[in-house]
Parts: structure tokens; sequence; C-alpha cells
């Protein structure tokens, strides 16, 4: 069994915004696997699907953004797993919109989900798949920022995007993240290539606030 670890906030009022497309793409897998309904348990959201043999589960952790690591160390412990067999999905205000990044390790690059996880597992070996989201404009704060729901073509952007990351948790299920990172990781196509369809963050401590996540 593997782990898909999507981050975001819990609750009505985030659905659609940036910080939670690692939500978003554990929506899709859900759809396209018929995933049974989520179930409550380790502070998450969870269900399972089965991929060509392959059982994944699909952790939404409801700890909000910056404790995200307490939940996921609960999920690890109790399957008693491996981070090789974890792959957290998030979002970064470092890359643009619409971009994807796989790593096998690394950094948060300022991301507090990712962060909180790093200290909780006490490694920052396991594979990221970062979602680009861009930069606030001007002078906004990043925390407003995150979330806030996309703009109408950027939301456009993000829909093929979304669709695209999941398919790298597919592929990643399969081949691992170093043959993943090969297709994930190359350079966005020109803005006359017709597009194909394959398949950071805030500051506070303090969970009950996630707009300052």
């Amino acid at each position: 069994m593997k782990v898909v670890v999507g981050l975001g906030n819990p609750g009505r009022k985030y659905v659609g915004t940036r910080h939670n497309v690692g939500f978003d793409v554990l929506a899709i897998l859900a759809e396209r696997y018929g995933a049974d309904a989520p179930r409550s348990k380790f502070e998450s959201e969870m269900t399972e699907i089965m991929v060509d043999g392959e059982r994944l589960l699909l952790v939404a952790p409801q700890t909000f953004m910056n404790l995200s690591g307490r939940a996921i160390r609960q999920v690890m412990d109790f399957y008693k797993l491996e981070t090789a067999d974890l792959l957290l999905v998030c979002d970064d205000l470092n890359l643009e919109n619409g971009r994807l990044r796989l790593r096998a390790a690394g950094t948060a690059g300022g991301q507090k989900g990712l962060q909180n996880t790093i200290e909780h597992l006490g490694t920052r070996d396991f594979a990221r798949l970062r979602i680009g989201i861009g930069r606030p404009p001007g002078r906004m704060d990043a925390a407003a920022y995150v979330l806030q729901k996309f703009s109408t073509s950027d939301r456009e952007t993000m829909d093929v995007i979304i669709q695209q990351a999941a398919d790298a948790v597919v592929q990643w299920s399969h081949e691992g993240v170093q043959a993943t990172m090969n297709r994930v990781n190359a350079p966005l196509p020109s803005a006359s290539a017709p597009s194909t369809r394959t398949g950071k963050a805030g500051e506070s401590t303090d969970p009950s606030n996630p707009a300052r996540n």
C-alpha cells in the first residue's frame, strides 16, 4: 500500500482556494477510481482506491495546513509505512501558476504544511508533488492570496493541471519517483502549443486561523 496525502484547509469556505489544490487532486483520483465515501480517522478524511492492482490510501488532513504533519504521522505509524511509500501533494507560491514539480526529497521551501510534515516525520526524505499557484500580485499578503479562489482564467489552467497531477500520482505509484520526475518536471509548453491532458505559503502556528496558514 502507498499513501497519497493532499494538503489543504477543511471546511466549505476553503473549497476551491489556491491553498487547497492538494485536496483537489485527491478528489479527482477518488472520482476516477470510484472510491467509497471518505471516513474520518487520524484527524483526516481517508479513502482508498485500487489502481491496476496497487492500493492507494488517499489522506486529506483536517488539522488545517500548518499542523498537517500531526495527522500524517498518525497514518504512517498505524500502517507501519516507510516514507518511500508516501507522496505529499501541495501548493507552491514559488512556482508559476500551472507548473508541476516533483521531488524525491528536499526542504519545505516555505510551505508550512510541508514543513510541519518534515518535523513530525523527522526526515525530508519523502516525495512531494508541488503545484504552482504563482506569487501574489503587488504587495498583497501571501496568506490572503493562498486563501483566495482562482480567477476564471487561472481556474481553467488549474483544472487541467489538477488532472495532470492526478496522472503523476498514478505514475508514481507504479514507476516510482525518478521515472515520474522525468515527465512531470519537463518545461511547460509554449503558449502556441496545444495543451495535453495526461491524466507559499503561510506563516501562522495557530491552526484555528487558516488565513495565516
